[in-house]
């Protein structure tokens, strides 16, 4: 940004966030969890019509971006950066936001099945454990698995080799329909979910998509892809020297 047209930007960047209905669904965004145009439409109390505008508004100004998943289109702010600059605002405004609600059954919203690989709840932790481990590198719209990452995934049978293979993205982010997070898809993402079946992690419900953690899983699952700082001390000097 060139200082002479410094302040021009930032009047244009506040004049996006200054509108009453564009600032809700900017709050509505900062919990990290996507939304369809329907709902911050919603949220703001205006029609679809008049949200569409607003849309167009706010990603010309870098503030939200907007995802595709299947026939859905997701808006969720641009940045981290956007995140903490709206933050910083509700500080010196003095206000609360309200927290997401999900309205999916407990069950589904846990653990599932998306395809051939692992959603929910279970499966975003996975997804930001891998991520905060550098085990994942994002990589255009994709993520790279790094050396660690396949050493680390080796150890619970899977067969990185074998998804690399196939005709098909390798590893990428998949918005969660319930979490409005990301959780892995892909080739590496099915073969995570193939190898933690065939370890007795999880185990596939009969009647329905859901998938339930099994006892030996809820052990391994806070040791494995727990926070990087509780991982056991041989895997965090393993981290350090990658």
């Amino acid at each position: 940004m060139e200082s002479g047209f410094a302040d021009i930007n930032l009047s244009a960047v506040a004049g996006a966030i200054a509108d009453p209905a564009r600032a809700r669904m900017l709050c509505v965004l900062l919990d990290g969890r996507a939304r369809t145009a329907t709902e911050l439409a919603a949220a703001a109390d205006i029609g679809a019509s008049t949200a569409s505008s607003h849309f167009q508004r706010l990603r010309e100004q870098g503030l939200v971006e907007m995802a595709v998943q299947g026939k859905h289109r997701y808006f969720r702010l641009a940045s981290a950066e956007v995140g903490r600059a709206l933050e910083a605002l509700l500080v010196v405004a003095g206000a609360d936001r309200a927290p997401f609600k999900p309205s999916t059954p407990s069950l589904l919203r846990d653990a599932r099945t998306c395809y051939d690989h692992m959603a929910g709840t279970l499966a975003v932790r996975i997804h930001d454990a891998m991520l905060a481990r550098c085990w994942l590198l994002p990589d255009g719209r994709d993520y790279a698995l790094t050396p660690l990452g396949e050493a680390s995934l080796a150890q619970v049978g899977v067969d990185v080799a074998q998804a690399r293979l196939r005709r098909r993205r390798f590893a990428c982010a998949c918005l969660d329909w319930s979490e409005r997070r990301s959780h892995l898809g892909g080739a590496l993402g099915a073969a995570l979910f193939d190898a933690l079946l065939a370890r007795g992690w999880v185990s596939k419900d009969l009647d329905s998509r859901a998938l339930r953690v099994t006892s030996k899983g809820e052990r391994q699952f806070p040791a494995f892809f727990g926070p990087a700082d509780a991982q056991p001390a041989a895997r965090r000097d393993a981290h350090a020297a990658a």
